[in-house]
């Protein structure tokens, strides 16, 4: 199972909106959320390419503690099933 944390989401939807929309980000648009919907596109394309079969979540609440614990809170915001 890998976990992917983004620690930049904030950054990526300024570089990508600019600093008009940037003003936005947290009251209309959710920078994780936008981030992780992008990735979850890229690793589904990805994922078909290579003929691997998975479910992606993304999910809200999960904060790493450290480097050896995770803190499990979830919920779903999204689901997709990658199959061939």
């Amino acid at each position: 199972m890998l976990v992917i944390e983004v620690t930049n989401a904030r950054e990526v939807v300024r570089q990508r909106i600019g600093p008009l929309g940037s003003r936005l980000i947290g009251k209309v648009v959710d920078a994780e959320a936008q981030v992780e919907k992008a990735l979850m596109q890229e690793m589904e394309t990805a994922f078909r390419d290579f003929g691997i079969e998975a479910r992606i979540y993304s999910v809200h609440g999960p904060a790493m503690v450290g480097r050896s614990h995770l803190e499990v809170p979830i919920h779903v915001r999204e689901e997709r099933v990658v199959e061939l």
